[in-house]
């Protein structure tokens, strides 16, 4: 149950008036609702993290479930795997998210991310040998993207873990992202 009681976007005031009218009926933007302008600056910079970057969309993916399970945040996890499935990312990957950096499942690359991930969320600087391989692997555009959604989705998972953000009963709107497949 939620620790305090979900907004009603229709007493919504200023920016946050707008962004209700953009943005799908989830949970976690009812909950957002009280702090009033700033769900539109929250709505604005995760679309952009979720579709303008060029950090492929599997990584992306591959790093916020990553960061949800580290932070025991079911909502941000139970979200963005249905977006990782939409991806085309298989149930094999997604239970090595939850395994961790040794699953066998990844790639050279995905594993980079989930080393790099965890060293970011457990230890907030990123350490020479998970950094220097991550940037080697992906560029420095595109090494900046990645800790930036890592930050943010640890942002958002307190967030929602702090709040007691429950997870939609029925069917959810959906939220889609680049990289879909159709």
């Amino acid at each position: 149950m939620a620790r305090i009681p979900y907004f009603d976007p229709s007493k919504a005031e200023g920016k946050a008036v707008k962004a209700y009218a953009a943005l799908p009926h989830l949970n976690i933007f009812r909950m957002m609702g009280h702090s009033g302008d700033l769900l539109e600056g929250f709505s604005r910079f995760g679309g952009i993290l979720l579709n303008k970057t060029s950090l492929d969309p599997v990584l992306r993916e591959v790093a916020i479930v990553r960061v949800g399970v580290l932070s025991k945040a079911s909502y941000e996890v139970h979200q963005h795997e249905a977006i990782s499935r939409r991806l085309g990312m298989s149930e094999t990957l997604i239970a090595g998210i939850h395994e961790g950096p040794d699953a066998a499942v990844f790639d050279a690359t995905q594993r980079l991310v989930m080393l790099y991930t965890d060293d970011v969320v457990l230890n907030v600087r990123a350490g020479d040998a998970t950094f220097n391989p991550m940037r080697a692997a992906i560029g420095d555009k595109a090494l900046q993207e990645l800790t930036i959604v890592i930050g943010f989705y640890m942002l958002v998972s307190r967030f929602l873990e702090t709040f007691d953000v429950e997870i939609e009963t029925g069917e959810a709107p959906i939220v889609r992202v680049s990289g879909e497949k159709a």
